[in-house]
């Protein structure tokens, strides 16, 4: 009895020592990433019930100089469509429409609207165009009716059903969709049947007028210089867009909705988490996408003016990684960096990369085909899968993205001298890929 006391003892502190262990090493990550790279933002990373981290960085308002706290809000960008996809399901689950409507039942004489069906939208297999933010962007006098005749004017771009393009055009008119059967604005709807229910109280969708308590101003980059973001009529920008949020809210949006039936059954959870098509498209979120790791990951990430975001649950390991930032911070990138330190992948820190001029002679022995990836050269300059990436020396052999410090490229070679390899490193995490075609 005593020695199986002492096991039980020793397995809860040695559980205890190793999260104690990733979150040193989580909050080092970031804390580089805050250093290095000037993250400003919000990031939760949470076990089971378990915080394994959780901190705010820079700020909120370059301006007044407000730094973000905890309970900062942020724009979501298209994190906020898997809000618009439970809607639309609660709203199957309940009968009041159904996923194999076409548009046409809610907009008369829409292009093909008798063959767009709400699932189409959902799974981006609608054939309708990306966006329309050359409106929400520059008019502040636009309606309902003057949007969808714009809209309608779009031409597809394929038949219905037969192929797959990311829209955020469908999204909008989701949201539109909710309206007109719920008889509730897309905001009122949001409000009480998903943010309450999952009792996220500091989230909402924006709008033009009203005044958000600790919401975070956003900035991007033009010409590699940090400025504000330009107008945006948020009448418009919602169902793609529009959800605002926290992270600590975010984790019970995770708790809520993968955890419990609060907000869907399990028969209508399966189908939001089930992948369409050969881009891996669910309902408002992907389905083990390319970055998972090796690990069940059903995931999105949003970018818009600013507004960085990526929402990561890998399922089995029941582990959430949630980031929001306001000064477009790649946390796409950084989610992908912090979810190889939960899974004990060595994760090279941030470190600050210095441009060395060498030889461009040397550059000849890099070029080619390793897998995947081609490494080309033009005018004296090494470039990364095509001519828009250059590649910047900081040695002999090792280079970094021109567009994205956090990708570091190492030529490596054999005994005889050849080189055979680039060791990449994607936000620290290490990959390999051989050279199987030379110049």
């Amino acid at each position: 009895m005593k020695s199986g006391l002492t096991l039980i003892v020793l397995l809860v502190f040695t559980f205890g020592y190793s999260q104690k262990d990733i979150s040193t090493k989580l909050e080092q990550y970031m804390d580089a990433q805050f250093a290095i790279n000037d993250f400003s933002g919000t990031v939760l990373v949470s076990k089971n019930d378990s915080v394994l981290f959780k901190k705010a960085y820079g700020f909120a308002d370059y301006e007044w100089k407000v730094k973000n706290v905890i309970d900062s809000k942020f724009s979501l960008a298209s994190v906020s469509k898997q809000f618009t996809a439970v809607a639309i399901l609660q709203l199957a689950e309940n009968k009041i429409l159904s996923l194999e409507d076409p548009l046409s039942k809610y907009f008369a004489g829409f292009p093909k609207g008798d063959k767009i069906t709400l699932k189409m939208m959902l799974t981006h297999n609608s054939g309708l165009n990306m966006d329309f933010d050359e409106l929400y962007l520059t008019k502040t006098d636009l309606d309902k009716d003057s949007v969808y005749t714009y809209l309608a004017k779009k031409p597809l771009l394929f038949e219905p059903g037969t192929s797959t393009a990311y829209s955020n055009i469908g999204y909008y008119l989701l949201a539109r969709v909710i309206e007109k059967v719920s008889g509730q604005s897309y905001s009122a709807y949001l409000k009480q049947n998903v943010l309450d229910k999952a009792k996220m109280y500091n989230s909402g969708v924006s709008s033009n007028d009203a005044i958000v308590d600790k919401m975070t101003q956003r900035y991007y980059f033009d010409n590699d210089k940090l400025v504000k973001n330009p107008y945006i009529n948020w009448n418009f920008n919602v169902g793609h867009d529009g959800v605002y949020s926290t992270v600590e809210d975010l984790d019970l949006w995770n708790k809520a909705l993968f955890e419990s039936q609060t907000l869907l059954s399990e028969e209508y959870k399966k189908k939001m988490f089930t992948s369409y098509n050969e881009e891996n498209f669910g309902f408002g979120v992907i389905i083990n996408p390319f970055y998972n790791q090796n690990h069940q990951l059903i995931a999105h990430d949003g970018g818009f003016m600013g507004a960085m975001t990526s929402f990561n649950k890998f399922t089995d390991d029941k582990i959430l990684i949630t980031i929001l930032s306001n000064n477009q911070s790649k946390s796409y990138y950084i989610a992908y960096g912090l979810a190889g330190i939960c899974f004990g992948k060595e994760v090279e820190l941030p470190y600050k990369h210095i441009q060395l001029a060498i030889d461009p002679k040397i550059y000849d022995q890099y070029v080619g085909d390793y897998e995947n990836i081609k490494i080309l050269k033009k005018d004296n300059k090494l470039y990364y899968t095509d001519y828009n990436i250059e590649l910047l020396p900081e040695s002999q052999t090792k280079f970094f993205r021109s567009d994205n410090h956090n990708t570091t490229l190492e030529f490596i070679k054999n005994k005889k001298g050849k080189i055979t390899q680039i060791e990449i490193k994607k936000a620290g995490i290490k990959e390999v890929k051989n050279k199987i075609k030379g110049v």
